[in-house]
């Protein structure tokens, strides 16, 4: 057995290993090593259970890889441009699309009102930060039957070309992406009622969209569903760290991930050697349980490891300075679904419960026990509550009727216990 380090050679080796991390949970094993000095002594225990059976890990992780099918699911591959020439990675899923692809139903009359009242819902799915398109892989298996459903790599993640005016040394910045998720909207889904769901930087990324034009939100926008996000606030997140640590981690965190991002061939050439460390830091700020499926474990872990160093340093510094409560005035008066684990230590859902009081009638859901990739922790819930929520906005909107397998999901028992909202919850028609 390897000999454990303990006191502060165990805080240098979780630092070591936290510099191949690269995902949103990377951001939080900075903040992690910092509590470890706190606990010296745990940590030494902490990593001695690491270096046990880490072989038996590796060759169950190699196993995974070659059965797992999950992220398998593809739809019909579009470029599309954002405003300073960012090729986005766009798929159009679902069996509603018909042979053509994007059709030009519903198109607004002026004033607002809808030409077509028959036009079938287009439902855009956002990912979050350090994810891609393939982390809705439930969703896009339980919606796609008879839908419009459209997935898009969010810049410099996925598919996505790396963006351009980054590059060019411009900062990113969450208000660019509500551009580029207007981009994707008009090139593929121009016309008609739309249903925006967003997780996490994917959510910010719908409000920045409201911010910018709330007329779309008036006009075409027929159900929002925000999961697993915040409205601002987030230099007041603890990561699940004490006040001292998380006081700590606000300072030094921005600086370390800048430097991270600037090592990107030594980080991405020593991720393997941290990689049992790595996997723990992901398993805590991705799930809330220890009941997960260890396929879907090992699928969060591809998603965030396909993530690189400078890309998370590209994105870290936005969230800071995203403040959008403002703009959730767009939403009010649609349908709307805000969901959240409870234990999710990355948006925590307090910070769902105050979407959710500035939105009189959304549907606020607290999943109990489930952490930040709640789509993924508890895709039965997610699922249902979508669906749930389609039914709505096609009822708001007029459109066209959903398929059979939506309603039959939306008329199913509930997955599971949800916790109390304090949201009055929107009328759900019969």
């Amino acid at each position: 057995m390897t000999e454990a380090p303990t006191g502060e050679g165990a805080v240098a080796a979780v630092a070591k290993a936290a510099g191949a991390a690269s995902g949103v949970s990377r951001a939080g094993v900075i903040g992690i090593s910092v509590g470890v000095l706190a606990a010296g002594a745990a940590a030494g225990v902490a990593i001695e259970r690491l270096t046990v059976g880490r072989a038996m890990r590796r060759r169950a992780r190699a196993e995974l890889d070659a059965g797992a099918p999950y992220g398998s699911l593809r739809g019909r591959p579009r470029t599309v441009a954002a405003p300073d020439g960012t090729e986005l990675y766009v798929e159009l899923d679902g069996t509603g699309w018909g042979p053509d692809g994007p059709g030009h139903l519903g198109e607004p009359r002026p004033g607002g009102e809808r030409a077509d009242h028959t036009a079938p819902l287009t439902v855009v799915f956002c990912h979050g930060y350090c994810l891609n398109q393939d982390s809705w892989h439930f969703q896009r298996a339980a919606l796609r039957e008879g839908m419009r459903l459209v997935f898009w790599d969010q810049r410099s993640h996925g598919r996505s070309e790396r963006s351009r005016s980054y590059l060019a040394g411009e900062p990113a910045g969450i208000d660019q992406l509500g551009g580029d998720l207007k981009a994707v909207i008009d090139a593929v889904a121009p016309t008609g009622p739309l249903v925006l769901v967003g997780h996490s930087m994917g959510g910010m990324t719908v409000m920045a969209l409201a911010d910018q034009h709330p007329e779309l939100f008036r006009d075409r926008v027929a159900g929002v569903a925000l999961i697993g996000t915040l409205a601002g606030d987030w230099n007041e997140v603890s990561l699940g760290l004490p006040k001292a640590g998380a006081k700590l981690f606000k300072k030094v965190a921005p600086g370390m991930v800048k430097l991270l991002g600037r090592q990107v061939d030594l980080v991405e050439a020593t991720r393997r050697l941290g990689s049992d460390v790595t996997a723990v830091f992901y398993r805590r700020f991705s799930f809330g349980g220890r009941d997960v499926d260890p396929g879907v474990v090992r699928f969060a872990e591809q998603l965030l490891d396909a993530t690189p160093i400078d890309v998370v340093a590209e994105f870290y510094p936005v969230f800071g300075a995203h403040e959008k409560y403002e703009a959730l005035s767009a939403l009010r008066g649609l349908p709307a679904l805000v969901l959240a684990g409870t234990k999710d230590l990355l948006t925590p859902s307090a910070h769902s419960e105050a979407m959710a009081e500035r939105l009189p009638g959304a549907e606020l859901v607290l999943a109990e026990g489930a952490g930040h990739l709640v789509m993924l922790e508890r895709p039965e819930l997610v699922d249902r509550e979508l669906a749930l929520l389609l039914r709505r906005a096609a009822d708001f909107a007029g459109a066209a009727p959903l398929p059979p397998a939506v309603l039959d999901l939306a008329r199913g028992p509930a997955a599971e216990p949800v916790a109390d909202s304090t949201a009055e919850p929107a009328v759900d028609p019969a």
